[in-house]
């Protein structure tokens, strides 16, 4: 697998998430906890597959859903810490994560739309 700043962010994430959602399940919640294991592990499963597109196109596409699967991870974290089953520095450190990945997805998908404006 190419290995970058994102993929590695994005895997590191994914075990955090992984270890919060056993935390959750320990504290009988469900419901949040199957939630953002789902959007926080897909993150990198997306950016994954990103590595291998078919294209610019889907390369871009794949990021774009990372993207989205991050901007759904960020809701369920506010909505954990809202409710109080997660600590503010647990909020704080997995969200300043999230952010970090977001950020970077945001910049990689406008470079690749950028650099398929420029090739037309």
């Amino acid at each position: 697998m190419k290995k970058n700043k994102l993929t590695d962010l994005s895997m590191d994430f994914s075990f955090q998430i992984i270890y919060l959602v056993q935390d959750l399940k320990a504290k009988h919640e469900s419901v949040i906890s199957n939630q953002i294991g789902r959007s926080g592990t897909s993150i990198g499963a997306n950016i994954c597959e990103a590595n291998y597109a078919q294209g610019k196109k889907d390369f871009i596409s794949k990021l774009e859903i990372a993207l989205k699967q991050a901007s759904e991870t960020r809701y369920w974290l506010e909505l954990l810490r809202r409710t109080d089953y997660i600590d503010e520095a647990t909020y704080r450190t997995l969200n300043e994560q999230c952010t970090s990945i977001r950020v970077m997805l945001i910049a990689s998908c406008r470079t690749a739309k950028q650099n398929i404006e420029s090739n037309q």
